[in-house]
């Protein structure tokens, strides 16, 4: 049985809370990736100098969240869309964190606040969370594998 709560959009749709955190995820990643190409040098700074050509991460890293923000928009691609944002979240955290440790400045000059810091990492994390929950992984199943 659905348990998910289903909310109405207009004439006859019918969308639960998953598909709608799917899209508003999906064009979170759209537009965000977008930007890595209208403004590459804002993001260029955060990219560890271990990784090479900050360029070049700035700009695939862009493609990838485009790719992965259609996946979740799309409601046939959505599960593995769901599995690519969680581990496209992971993968970008490095940068995040070198962020962190070395109080980068964006393009813009400003760095974030330890605080900010802080709430960029559970905002990852629950990320990372409700990517798994759109694509459907069943927590309880691998928590009780785990065991």
């Amino acid at each position: 049985m659905n348990t998910i709560p289903h909310t109405q959009f207009g004439l006859g749709d019918d969308m639960n809370i998953r598909d709608l955190f799917a899209i508003l995820g999906g064009g979170f990643f759209v537009y965000t990736g977008v930007l890595h190409f209208t403004d590459t040098e804002w993001f260029e700074p955060i990219v560890p100098a271990i990784f090479g050509s900050a360029e070049f991460w700035v700009l695939a890293s862009g493609a990838v969240e485009i790719v992965v923000g259609i996946l979740l928009i799309i409601p046939s691609f959505r599960g593995i869309g769901g599995y690519a944002s969680a581990a496209l979240l992971i993968c970008l955290y490095p940068a995040n964190l070198y962020m962190w440790i070395y109080s980068v400045e964006l393009g813009d000059g400003a760095a974030l606040s330890q605080t900010g810091n802080l709430v960029r990492l559970v905002l990852q994390l629950s990320g990372i969370w409700v990517s798994l929950w759109i694509a459907e992984f069943e927590f309880e199943k691998a928590r009780k594998n785990l065991h």
